[in-house]
């Protein structure tokens, strides 16, 4: 038909850039000076920990932060979960929005990414 376009799929692009984070702590723990030492230590661990987690499990994150954000609160594969995406990401597709909500549901436990010890 014309002048009937199909709307644009938006697409969760994963960018990984922690390789590049985690050689320049290391460059700069090379460095360092001994006070500044345990602080970078634990800076590259950290970033050596959060570049170990899978593609899949950041999109699962990244729809269960979508979810919370909704309140969504049920299985994240449910009819519901595919529409709230939806409604918190306008213009995700139906097919998307299913594939996503399967990812998730198949990492229900998706860490956050890592951080200091809070409780020291």
């Amino acid at each position: 038909m014309l002048g009937l376009r199909k709307p644009p799929e938006i697409a969760v692009l994963v960018l990984r850039d922690a390789d590049v984070v985690a050689r320049a702590l290391r460059q700069a723990l090379a460095e360092a000076s001994p006070e500044e030492r345990p602080g970078l230590e634990r800076a590259a661990t950290l970033v050596e920990r959060a570049a170990e987690t899978s593609d899949a499990e950041l999109r699962a994150r990244w729809v269960h932060e979508r979810l919370a954000a909704v309140g969504h609160e049920g299985p994240a594969d449910s009819v519901r979960a595919v529409k709230a995406l939806r409604d918190a990401v306008p213009g995700l597709s139906l097919l998307a929005a299913v594939q996503l909500s399967k990812d998730a549901a198949a990492h229900p436990g998706s860490p956050p990414p890592p951080s200091e010890d809070r409780g020291r």
